[in-house]
């Protein structure tokens, strides 16, 4: 039986170093990927399954590690077990060759799916409220009132079209298209 490490991270800014540590130890394989788990395709992910072989473990760090969601999390387990494969999760010591370690390991997927729809509502419940306060939500605007009243000037009394003020400012057309609908002003000559 060979225990196969899966370990991943979403952006290069973080760090592979917890996993590593706690899993080195372990597994006789580290496989290493740095994706977001929502990435449509991830080729560690599907190497390390494709490799792994009947009475062989697929073992994480965390559960979010390796699953999109509780029903992701659920229904590979569940293709690992019918390929005779287990699934363990070392920081919990949670081994799905076990009945205790499979009811355990459903009850925290569910968990962990609750958690995270219930971050997401918060979120949406803060930038809601954020936004009926009047804050700015998003990024900021590419041009400053100052820029966009300089636009205005070079169509309205210069007589450019958006573009060739575009190209006098030096920003992409349609960032000053944009620019100008934000600040209400009249319909713009066509280019």
């Amino acid at each position: 039986m060979k225990k196969i490490a899966y370990i991943r991270v979403s952006t290069p800014d973080q760090r592979h170093d917890r996993q590593i540590e706690g899993l080195s130890g372990l597994c006789d394989e580290l496989h290493i990927e740095t994706l977001s788990a929502t990435a449509a395709r991830r080729p560690v992910y599907d190497r390390v399954l494709k490799k792994l072989k009947p009475g062989d473990m697929l073992v994480v760090w965390d559960l979010d590690r390796a699953f999109r969601s509780v029903v992701d999390a659920l229904t590979e387990a569940e293709k690992l077990r019918q390929r005779g494969v287990h699934f363990q999760i070392a920081n919990l010591n949670i081994d799905t060759s076990t009945p205790a370690g499979i009811f355990v390991y459903t009850m925290l997927s569910a968990l962990a799916e609750f958690e995270r729809r219930t971050l997401s509502q918060r979120t949406k419940e803060g930038l809601e409220a954020a936004r009926k306060r009047g804050a700015r939500i998003g990024r900021p605007p590419v041009m400053s009132e100052r820029q966009i009243g300089e636009a205005r000037k070079l169509i309205d009394v210069g007589g450019l079209t958006p573009s060739g003020a575009a190209r006098e400012l030096g920003i992409p057309r349609w960032t000053l298209i944009r620019s100008l609908k934000r600040v209400s002003s009249p319909q713009l000559p066509s280019s």
